[in-house]
């Protein structure tokens, strides 16, 4: 008796196939929208400024050599950012990934309590702690101090970063460790062996989205430091001036917008893999 092969019915593709991607440029477009706009009004002349043609005609880089100039401490303001944020992001990663790792494998009482209460910090806005850390730091004499700017940045980053580790953590089998501790290992061994080399995706992930905020933060490190030599890029771009009283240099705003942008641009594209390998960890079994 031969079995018989039923054909698979023929699916037509629909007319309105092209519907999603229409969906995904509208909201690629929409997002990038001000970027654009931004990178456009860096490139438009001082006179031309106000001009709303899409396209800027003729180009100039007037904007961008006024923003470097020497006046301005654009360079310095550079540097701190990287300095501020960089060793916002080790510190965060440093403590958040040992804290995640306790929680996500001790056993000890009101674990959960502990974990909510470190997510629920990270709810309040940065504005409703200003005063209570400028009375703090200038007590301490931490005003006008790179530490004054890092660990409140710290502040709000480890929340998040303890979350999304800990979750991280607790999709890993616990025989991970087991085996590693059977075949020689020390916990400490096994951890740093075993289990921070398979962790690598989100603990990238993780120092991107530190990186990002710490770079971006702006109400503390205007708050906390009035020495020019010692703020960081988008508190200095805020305080542009012109080559005149009233003169606003929107043009000059605009470039040092683009070019505090471009290192984010370029850390995302460098390590795009790794941080969508973080992201969707655990989705899939």
């Amino acid at each position: 008796m031969t079995a018989t092969l039923e054909r698979a019915p023929i699916r037509h593709r629909s007319r309105l196939w092209w519907a999603p991607y229409l969906g995904i440029a509208a909201i690629v477009g929409y997002c990038l929208s001000p970027f654009y706009w931004m990178l456009v009004s860096s490139l438009r002349r001082t006179n031309d400024i106000f001009d709303s043609s899409p396209v800027p005609a003729p180009l100039s880089l007037d904007s961008y050599a006024a923003a470097f100039a020497a006046n301005n401490g654009f360079v310095r303001a550079l540097g701190n950012s990287f300095l501020v944020a960089g060793i916002t992001t080790v510190l965060v990663l440093l403590i958040g990934t040992l804290t995640a790792y306790a929680l996500a494998r001790l056993d000890f009482r009101f674990k959960n309590l502990v974990l909510a209460v470190i997510i629920t910090t990270s709810m309040f806005p940065g504005i409703s702690l200003l005063v209570p850390l400028l009375e703090l730091f200038s007590g301490i004499g931490w005003i006008n101090t790179y530490q004054a700017m890092i660990v409140p940045s710290m502040s709000f980053a480890l929340p998040l970063a303890v979350w999304n580790l800990t979750a991280f953590f607790r999709q890993m089998p616990v025989e991970l460790e087991e085996a590693a501790q059977i075949d020689g290992c020390t916990p400490a061994q096994a951890f740093r062996k075993v289990i921070l080399p398979l962790a690598a995706p989100g603990v990238f992930t993780t120092a991107i989205i530190t990186f990002i905020a710490a770079w971006n933060e702006f109400i503390i490190a205007l708050s906390v430091v009035n020495k020019k030599d010692l703020k960081t890029a988008p508190v200095i771009t805020s305080q542009f001036t012109g080559t005149t009283q009233f003169d606003a240099p929107f043009g000059t705003q605009m470039a040092a917008g683009v070019i505090v942008t471009i290192p984010l641009v370029i850390l995302v594209l460098l390590f795009q893999r790794r941080i969508v390998a973080g992201l969707t960890a655990g989705g899939v079994k």
